[in-house]
Order: structure tokens, then C-alpha cells, then sequence
């Protein structure tokens, strides 16, 4: 069902105070904590004995104990303690999961434990460039699979629909959508021609009248969105012309962690091109966006439902092309990484529907 030699977000580093935290990643119970020099790190979140949630328990230097009954385990999951006890029993100890902290997330590698590099998170250019701003929001709790919402993430369209307050602008559906399909990732993007300004951009552009718009939707392996919009005057833009002076570029990195098969969290941020450090502008991106990130629950967890109880599955169309790529590229990966596991465990791969044959 997921891809586990991967990076995902177990939660936000402001999210981790001076009491463990309980997340849910991948199906699993999870507990973080920080340790004494400030450092995070992440544990099966049951204790061997009676399976109390360690999160219920006390952070004690750098291990955590339990508060049923004290036992203690270091980062490693080692058990380092049992109250009444010479010796450990065995079994007592837990998982532990390698995280990284990087980017104000907290970013936790599911699978096998020797293969999590820190170098294959996913980079973000701008992100110590002091010409640009950043604005950040809360994640949200998405009752929705994942991949109803990369799907969402691969289809520009639907932002004229979904989003006419905010994203939304010119259909454009005559506009053909570039599609390709990297080892990272599925890309869609299309410049649109003299069109109007969408209504969220509208008050930061430097510039009045029609615009031409790019919009670019990535999502990379496994659940990572970055979403490029350019705008620049009418006439001016395209991916051969140099930015023009009065460009606008908004690059939106959206993490999306699957809770489990049909509950997903969804962190966010946008880096902007202008005004950096300026508190309002960022108060003005953050609730704009939430707002339309709340339209975007809507639907999903209202797609969810409709999926769910659908007595034939949905139709393709030709807008789908990118989402279903991206489909039939996870399954794979996850199809290939169980197959390395005991046998029958590939199984779970074959629960990823994939979208019907788009049409034209």
C-alpha cells in the first residue's frame, strides 16, 4: 500500500515541546521526543510490556520511559531499565526510526533503517536565500488516501473550479498540458496566454492588466508536491524568455503523510520572489492559502466518500493523464520494494487502484 524506503514528514519541529508526541505514519504508531542536547528522536510508540503508548510516558534525559510500569528505552529502542528487574527480558524493545530534522519538519524514513540517507530529502532552493520570503501554515488532517490528493496536485484544472475566490482564473482547457515522467517524479505544466489574474495574486503583482501564467504541478516520489506559478505581463512569458523585471514566482512545497489507507496529513509552505521577512505579507499568504487548502478538504474527503461507496468505478478523462501516470509509477516502485520482502508481502502493492484509461 506505501512506499517505506522513503522520507515522509512525521510533523513540524515546533510541533515537539518538552513532552513526547504520538504521530501516525504509514499505519504505524509512532512517538518522538527530544533528547537532552535537543536533538529528536522517534520510537515505536508501545511499550513491550502491556503496550501502553510510550507518548503516555515521562522523556527522562534521553530516554523515554513508560508510565505504567518505568521501563526505560534509549533512541536505539534498547530497553535501559526495569524497575525490579537485573536483567532485561527479552523482547523488551522497541523500533526505532531514523529523522532528520531539516527545513522546520521533522522528516522520518519508514523502511529499512541502513538505507535512510539525509541526503535524498527533498530539496528546497530558496530556502536560506535571503532575496525571498516563506510563509507557513498548520498541517491539515485530510480524511482522504494520499493519492486522491497527488491526484489533485497533477491536475491544474481544477483550479478553476474548486478555487474561483482564490487559485482560480481562465479555464483554459483548450491550453494542452505538458506531461512527462521522471525517476523522481510525474511533472504537468502549461503557460496560459493573456489571461486575467487569478484572485490570490492579484494584490502582490507589480504589474495591472493580462497576464501570461505558467502553472507547474510536480509531485515527486512518494507523496511531495512543488507547485510553480510565474506570472508576468501579457506577451512576456514563456520557459525561453528570460523572468521579466515585474515576474511574480510562488513555488508551494506540499508533504503529504499517509496516516493510513484513508486518513492523510498534509504539511505546507510557500517561497515567494519578493519580500522577504515581511510579517504581513506572509499573515496575508498563509491565510489565503489555508483558505483554498480548505477547499481542497472538501472535496477530497468528499471524493473519499463518493469512491468509497461507488457501485462501479469512476471514469477516466483526458485531465487525468498526470495522476494516473503517477499512479502506475508508485505501484510499481512499491510493487518492486515488496518483492524484495518474504513472499505474499507484495500483496499490499495491488491495492493501488489505478485510474481508468484517460480519454480525448
Amino acid at each position: 500500500m506505501f512506499l517505506r524506503n522513503t522520507w515522509y514528514i512525521a510533523a513540524w519541529n515546533r510541533e515537539l515541546g518538552d513532552k513526547p508526541l504520538a504521530v501516525r505514519v504509514l499505519g504505524e504508531d509512532i512517538v518522538l521526543y527530544r533528547k537532552s542536547d535537543g536533538s529528536a528522536a522517534a520510537l515505536e510508540d508501545a511499550c513491550p510490556h502491556r503496550k501502553l503508548p510510550l507518548s503516555l510516558g515521562r522523556i527522562q534525559g534521553d530516554h523515554l520511559e513508560c508510565g505504567y510500569h518505568g521501563l526505560t528505552f534509549d533512541c536505539s529502542g534498547t530497553c535501559v531499565k526495569v524497575p525490579g528487574m537485573d536483567r532485561t527480558p527479552p523482547g523488551a524493545r522497541v523500533r526505532a526510526y531514523p529523522l532528520h530534522e531539516r527545513y522546520g519538519l521533522l522528516w522520518i524514513w519508514m523502511g529499512e533503517p541502513e538505507r535512510a540517507d539525509p541526503a535524498t530529502i527533498h530539496q528546497i532552493p530558496h530556502w536560506d536565500d535571503p532575496t525571498w520570503g516563506c510563509n507557513q501554515g498548520e498541517a491539515i488532517d485530510m480524511a482522504c488516501n494520499y493519492l486522491h490528493i497527488t491526484d489533485n496536485l497533477l491536475d491544474p484544472s481544477h483550479v478553476s473550479w474548486v478555487h474561483q475566490s482564490s487559485f482560480g482564473g481562465a479555464a483554459c482547457e483548450d491550453t494542452p498540458l505538458d506531461t512527462t515522467v521522471a525517476d523522481n517524479g510525474v511533472t504537468v505544466s502549461r503557460w496560459m496566454r493573456n489571461v486575467e489574474a487569478a484572485p490570490f495574486y492579484v494584490p502582490f503583482l507589480k504589474f495591472k492588466g493580462k497576464c501570461d501564467r505558467k502553472q507547474q504541478y510536480e509531485v515527486r516520489f512518494p507523496s511531495h508536491a512543488y507547485i510553480k506559478a510565474i506570472f508576468v505581463p501579457a506577451g512576456t512569458g514563456g520557459d525561453d524568455k528570460p523572468l521579466h523585471p515585474d515576474g511574480f514566482i510562488m513555488d508551494s512545497y506540499n508533504f503529504m503523510t499517509p496516516v493510513d489507507a484513508t486518513h492523510t496529513r498534509y504539511y505546507w509552505f510557500q517561497m515567494r520572489n519578493f519580500a522577504p521577512g515581511d510579517a504581513e505579507i506572509s499573515r496575508q499568504f498563509t491565510e489565503s492559502v489555508r483558505f483554498a487548502f480548505a477547499e481542497d478538504k472538501i472535496i477530497l474527503e468528499a471524493v473519499q466518500k463518493g469512491i468509497d461507496r461507488a457501485a462501479v468505478p469512476p471514469i477516466g478523462l483526458k485531465i487525468d493523464l498526470g495522476p494516473t501516470r503517477f499512479r502506475r509509477a508508485i505501484a510499481q516502485l512499491i510493487a518492486e520494494e515488496q518483492s524484495r520482502l518474504p513472499a505474499g508481502a507484495a500483496a499490499a502493492a495491488r491495492s493501488i487502484p489505478i485510474h481508468p484509461e484517460t480519454v480525448s
